[in-house]
Order: C-alpha cells, then sequence, then structure tokens
C-alpha cells in the first residue's frame, strides 16, 4: 500500500517594519507609534517630544486586517 503523502501548510514571513510599528494590547486593540520620533527633535518643544511616547490606536478595520496580514504571529502583550 503506498503511504500517503502529508501536505505541509506554509509560514507566512512577518513584515518587520510592521511588527516594528505595530503592537496589540492585552485587550487586542492594535496600536501604533506615532510618525517624527526619529531625528531633528532638537528644536520640539519638550511637551510635544514626552506627547512622542504615546501608542495611539488605530482607526478603521482596514487597516487592522492589513496589519494582521503583515504580521500573522503577532501576539497580545502580557
Amino acid at each position: 500500500m503506498p503511504r500517503k503523502k502529508r501536505t505541509k501548510k506554509y509560514k507566512i514571513k512577518t513584515h518587520k517594519a510592521t511588527s516594528k510599528r505595530f503592537r496589540l494590547t492585552g485587550t487586542g486593540k492594535l496600536v501604533r507609534t506615532k510618525i517624527g520620533k526619529s531625528h531633528r527633535r532638537r528644536v520640539t518643544p519638550k511637551r510635544t517630544k514626552r506627547l512622542f511616547k504615546e501608542m495611539v490606536p488605530t482607526k478603521g478595520r482596514g487597516i487592522t486586517k492589513r496589519v494582521k496580514r503583515m504580521a500573522p504571529y503577532m501576539k497580545k502583550a502580557k
């Protein structure tokens, strides 16, 4: 009797830029980092720099769907 061939499911590669920009909270909400954090912040007021630390929840189902597709193994924060 011939052996039955196994069909493998392929692993999906995580889009690294997406995984660095987005996080899942403990409740399952998708949050993103703010733009303008990287350089040229000497002239920015302290208050604005402080606001950069916050993570903002994403709006819209489309962006959430896209991020889940690009980073399929993203886990909730503990």
